[in-house]
């Protein structure tokens, strides 16, 4: 799997929104990970026809606290990954969680809760494998709150030096989304992002 990605210069002079806290605890045992053949890529489409998008789009990740996202989508990367700092996996109800911190569009850091489903060996760009968490949650197709929306799978990874916090790979879209690579912002655009969060 390769998350192959376009170099961005590091923003700085971030602002942090930070969701409730909640109990945690700062270890994570392999035990406590779900069975890692994860249903959610086997599921089926509910969205009928494949929906037409191009290479670079604006998404939406509800449960993470991400309403405006903007994503490179890349036929050539099986996962998905977002861009995660400060890493922390807990456990909550006998459940294994990670707490991280992401920056969804320039000058803004959110603090993301997500279940864990997997722990991966994924090659990056650079050509070096690691480690990574996986976590599921919802996608939706582009920023609107009626926007068709699937569960799909995230690598979290460092993405610091990519231009883009979002990557968006083929396990995310099959049966659901056919790319355009000569078009861009086919579902929406979004000329403010920062309307989207409380800055």
């Amino acid at each position: 799997m390769l998350d192959s990605d376009i170099p961005k210069s590091q923003a700085p002079n971030r602002k942090l929104q930070i969701p409730n806290s909640k109990d945690s605890n700062s270890k994570l045992q392999k035990s406590q990970i779900p069975n890692p053949k994860s249903t959610i890529r086997n599921q089926q489409s509910q969205i009928g026809n494949p929906i037409t998008i191009g290479w670079r789009e604006w998404l939406a990740l509800p449960e993470l606290g991400l309403p405006a996202i903007e994503a490179k989508v890349d036929t050539g990367a099986a996962t998905s990954a977002l861009h995660a700092e400060d890493i922390e996996p807990f456990e909550r109800d006998g459940r294994s969680f990670v707490r991280f911190r992401t920056q969804p569009i320039s000058d803004v850091d959110v603090v993301c809760e997500a279940p864990v489903v997997d722990q991966r060996e994924v090659a990056a760009s650079s050509g070096h494998s690691e480690l990574r968490f996986v976590i599921s949650t919802m996608l939706r197709l582009g920023v609107r709150s009626d926007a068709p929306a699937w569960p799909i799978e995230l690598t979290l990874a460092d993405r610091t030096t990519m231009q883009l916090s979002m990557l968006l790979g083929r396990e995310a879209m099959a049966g659901r989304i056919v790319v355009d690579p000569g078009t861009t912002h086919t579902i929406c655009r979004v000329d403010r992002p920062e309307d989207f969060y409380s800055l």
